[in-house]
């Protein structure tokens, strides 16, 4: 028990550098952090109940051993634990919005590439290019992570696409840190946060709007800015469900290490997300 005990404690301390490791690396965290923990409650008990030392090796060798498979197996139970109570509907939501991207883009980024066609025919190719990466990012394992930059990469194609739509009423700002590429994150988790910003920003006003995209390093966390312009006509109000869902994958990725808050700025509206890196 004082083993396990200690187990969960060193555990429960690296719980964040832990999360961010791929699930071979946290099972030999697991095991490896059981044999210490083994070894090291043997020896202060053993020390504290006996007066004469314990002959050989083979006793602390039991102990990390016993402490080593006890890990193992309290690990299985916590990762199977935690994937029977991930919650259906979330589950269901997830995928949902994962798996589709909305019919109104679709249409709109058909007719345009046929527009063009005829026109500007490397353009067309280049529009076709682009929607195709979106859908294969969309139809991707929902369990799989992403880099930032990966993401990054989805979300300026996404705007190519709607720059040709938009023309002079859209202009888009980037100021991407390279250092913060690496974090890891959710498949198609900006590419729903601009669109909203085109909708709601851009797509309103007859003058257009801006678009800010901007990444950073802060506190060994990466954070990510996105923000718009406010429309004076007033848009359709959506549901919300795209933020729901992008907080919810966020914190299902990296529990409380992620943080995501929506504001209204004096420009317009400002999302802001921190994941750790």
């Amino acid at each position: 028990m004082p083993a396990v005990l200690l187990w969960l404690l060193i555990a429960c301390g690296l719980n964040r550098p832990l999360g961010a490791m791929s699930l071979g690396a946290q099972w030999g965290a697991a095991i490896g952090l059981g044999a210490f923990s083994g070894g090291l409650t043997a020896r202060v008990v053993y020390s504290m109940m006996s007066d004469t030392p314990v002959a050989g090796p083979s006793v602390w060798v039991a102990s990390a051993l016993a402490g080593a498979a006890f890990a193992a197996a309290l690990f299985q139970w916590l990762h199977l634990r935690a994937k029977a109570t991930l919650p259906a509907e979330t589950a269901a939501r997830l995928a949902e919005l994962q798996s589709r991207i909305r019919p109104h883009f679709l249409f709109n980024t058909l007719n345009t590439a046929l527009a063009l066609v005829r026109l500007d025919p490397p353009r067309a190719e280049g529009v076709l290019e682009d929607l195709a990466e979106l859908f294969r990012v969309a139809i991707t394992d929902s369990g799989e992570a992403v880099t930032l930059g990966e993401e990054v990469e989805l979300a300026r194609r996404y705007l190519a696409i709607e720059q040709i739509r938009f023309g002079e009423r859209l202009h888009v700002s980037w100021e991407i840190d390279p250092e913060a590429d690496r974090a890891r994150v959710p498949p198609l988790l900006l590419q729903p946060l601009v669109e909203n910003a085109v909708r709601h920003g851009v797509e309103p006003s007859d003058a257009g709007g801006t678009i800010r995209v901007r990444t950073q390093v802060k506190f060994g966390s990466a954070v990510v800015t996105i923000t718009n312009t406010a429309a004076k006509a007033q848009s359709k109000p959506g549901n919300g469900m795209a933020l729901r869902n992008v907080r919810e994958r966020l914190h299902l990725m990296h529990d409380v290490a992620a943080q995501f808050e929506v504001q209204r700025v004096a420009e317009g509206f400002r999302v802001q997300l921190v994941v750790p890196l």
